[in-house]
């Protein structure tokens, strides 16, 4: 079942996905025909497997039903992290079978029995400590300067509101903003007049003033770009998905170090969710040689 090649796409997937050659696999059969020209009915053609745990073979239809749930630029990573997860589903199911918790298990909520036998099947078998006192302070000592209060800036600014379908509008946006971060480059003072003329948000009555704002407290994409800036006016506009904005930051505050009776409870809960993965990836490896998991090597070399 080991392939050395590198895997092609399969041929379950969407064409836009597909290379030239994975397309050419996908082209429906020519119908065969008996001796005297009459065609003969193709059987169906089954999703060809390249993967295996145990006597289970997994389909390339099922891994690209798979991949859906695992997104990726390139459909070859796509492919290999649907395969992963459907090898640890079916390692763990194995397990499960083995040690007859269909039998003995109820699910809870809206469980299916599939998913409470391996919900239990970790409870019981991937069993690990809680982290002591001892090692929270630890690694509190040897992470002092990562341990903060989150960071906060002053910031005003002006949106340019522009729907994310609309990119007409949106280049619009982004020009007018340009436009305005110009005339602020020399005249700094009429700030709050152009936030009264332009700006789509509320805080316009305000002169764009949006208060102190901690890492975190704002839509991701523009809290990323946000924390990167500098004090002063931000020599491009800022994109978010309500349009762009003119951001000037007035001021910025590091965030104080945190005692250790701030950061325990993170610190612990970091350190028992550590301890917990590494347990359950060699639980994983030991049910991996139990059950004889072939393929899988040779789909992530391929992505």
């Amino acid at each position: 079942m080991g392939i050395a090649r590198a895997l092609p796409i399969p041929i379950v997937m969407a064409p836009g996905a597909l290379s030239d050659a994975a397309r050419t696999q996908a082209a429906p059969r020519a119908p065969a025909a008996d001796p005297a020209g009459n065609s003969i009915p193709l059987p169906p053609e089954s999703a060809p497997v390249y993967l295996k745990v145990a006597d289970r073979e997994i389909s390339e239809s099922e891994i690209a039903r798979e991949m859906q749930h695992h997104r990726a630029a390139d459909p070859h990573q796509s492919r290999a992290a649907a395969a992963r997860a459907l090898v640890v589903r079916e390692l763990l199911r194995c397990e499960a079978e083995r040690l007859q918790l269909p039998s003995a298990v109820a699910p809870v909520d809206a469980e299916t029995l599939e998913e409470a036998c391996i919900r239990v099947l970790i409870e019981r078998e991937v069993v690990t400590p809680e982290p002591d006192e001892t090692a929270c302070r630890h690694y509190y000592e040897s992470n002092r300067a990562r341990l903060r209060h989150p960071d906060r800036m002053l910031v005003r600014h002006i949106l340019l509101a522009a729907s994310p379908t609309d990119s007409g509008a949106r280049i619009r946006a982004c020009k007018l903003g340009e436009a305005l971060i110009a005339d602020l480059r020399e005249h700094p003072e009429r700030f709050t007049e152009f936030a009264l003329r332009h700006s789509d948000c509320p805080s316009r009555d305000a002169g764009g003033d949006l208060g102190w704002i901690e890492r975190g407290a704002t839509m991701p994409e523009f809290d990323r770009q946000l924390h990167m800036l500098k004090p002063g006016l931000a020599g491009l506009t800022v994109e978010s998905r309500y349009g762009h904005h003119v951001v000037c930051v007035d001021a910025i505050e590091r965030g104080a170090a945190l005692e250790f009776e701030q950061a325990a409870a993170k610190i612990a809960a970091y350190l028992e969710a550590q301890v917990k993965q590494n347990a359950l990836h060699q639980y994983l490896q030991i049910l991996s040689e139990r059950y004889h998991v072939l393929g899988l090597t040779e789909i992530e070399a391929a992505a």
